[in-house]
C-alpha cells in the first residue's frame, strides 16, 4: 500500500488495515513455518506496511499534541 493512500484514512480506517496486516502476517509466518509460503517477499511487505501506518499514527498523534500545547 502506497504512503499516500493511507494518509488518506481516517483513524478507524487506518486501525483496520493495521489488524488486518497483522492477521496476513501472522497467516505468513505459519505458511512460511509449514513450507506452504510461495511468494516469501510479501512477508516484507506487509511488515513495511504496518510500520507505516505506525509511523503515520505517531506523526498524527504528534501534531495533535503540539496544537494543544
Amino acid at each position: 500500500m502506497k504512503p499516500n493512500e493511507l494518509r488518506e484514512l481516517t483513524q478507524e480506517e487506518l486501525d483496520h488495515k493495521e489488524l488486518e496486516l497483522r492477521e496476513e502476517l501472522f497467516n505468513l509466518s505459519v505458511q512460511h513455518a509449514t513450507g506452504q509460503l510461495e511468494n516469501s517477499a510479501r512477508i516484507r511487505h506487509v511488515k513495511k506496511d504496518i510500520a507505516r501506518i505506525l509511523t503515520l499514527r505517531r506523526a498524527r498523534s504528534g501534531s495533535q499534541e503540539v496544537e494543544h500545547a
